[in-house]
């Protein structure tokens, strides 16, 4: 068996063991949260290094991809130095693959299901600096995208509506910002359990199609959320309940659901280093993309109203 563990320093309340068959391979997959303490987690790494086939880095990420440049974490780079013999992966190898797949599944369920397109459709993505990938794939869906990177990271009202734009503030703020803890713009640990703070109503309530990291979006998302359509990560089966009874028309998260929940991309990068018979040091994007279309990883849809 395969034994695949997701160490984040969000919150334990999420916390999940499954186990599932990919290609005739039985793998067990665990996600462990450390609430937010990040000395915890490296430690953590470091003690189950060597009995896991591969870690998934949960809750931050090595780099941002913005473009064609990284933007590396200096306050992450201890998980990295922490892990010698496991494989390692936070989900950026895998990430826009999976996302560019999702809108691909949603554009053609809207086709043969409701008779309608994506193109052309309001949207809101919570922040591009972290899903630069998703940003693409939404432009390339036609959608008419609003970037809130300012209002869901710094609390300033300044939409963006161009990724050249973001390209331009990555380049800007992000040296700097990378260099900080990684929890100043991001909520971990117990932050993420607190109820929605209904915030940038505006913005949710003109868009129909919101995308982003789960946790941005649940942070400010209003009450109702009647037609409108989120495209994500990360979702528990409470989760879901909550956007059921905010009437959410449709979920779509960019892995499977597996036992009711939807493991983030860092786990199924996890999973697919796990599954090759080859170093980490010579994985290629073609090797991910063989592998997800051979088993396959496709897209989670949900009608929930």
């Amino acid at each position: 068996m395969k034994k695949i563990l997701s160490i984040s320093v969000g919150s334990s309340a999420r916390d999940h063991t499954t186990r599932h068959t990919f290609l005739g391979q039985e793998c067990e997959l665990s996600r462990q949260g450390t609430d937010g303490d990040f000395d915890k987690a490296v430690q953590r790494y470091r003690d189950m290094d060597g009995q896991v086939d591969a870690f998934g880095v949960g809750g931050v990420e090595f780099f941002l991809r913005v473009g064609q440049r990284r933007y590396y974490f200096r306050d992450v780079s201890r998980i990295r130095r922490a892990v010698k013999i496991s494989k390692i992966g936070d989900g950026n190898g895998v990430k826009g693959l999976l996302e560019r797949r999702a809108f691909a599944a949603l554009e053609k369920h809207l086709n043969e299901k409701e008779d309608r397109t994506l193109r052309g459709l309001p949207a809101l993505l919570t922040t591009a600096v972290d899903r630069y990938g998703m940003g693409e794939a939404m432009v390339d869906a036609g959608l008419d995208l609003t970037i809130g990177d300012f209002m869901f990271t710094l609390g300033l009202p300044l939409p963006i509506k161009k990724l050249s734009t973001v390209r331009v503030v990555a380049a800007t703020l992000l040296p700097v910002i990378t260099r900080m803890p990684f929890s100043w713009f991001y909520a971990l640990g117990s932050e993420q359990d607190k109820p929605p703070q209904p915030k940038w109503d505006k913005y949710y309530q003109q868009a129909q199609v919101l995308g982003g990291d789960f946790i941005q979006i649940r942070q400010f998302m209003p009450d109702d959320l009647t037609g409108k359509i989120i495209v994500t990560n990360t979702t528990t089966a409470q989760n879901v309940e909550e956007l059921r009874r905010r009437n959410l028309h449709i979920l779509v998260t960019v892995t499977p659901r597996l036992e009711g929940r939807s493991f983030g991309t860092n786990v199924m990068e996890a999973t697919l280093l796990a599954l090759m018979d080859k170093p980490q040091s010579q994985v290629t994007d073609a090797d991910f993309l063989d592998l997800i279309e051979r088993i396959p990883l496709e897209p989670n849809i949900e009608v929930l109203n």
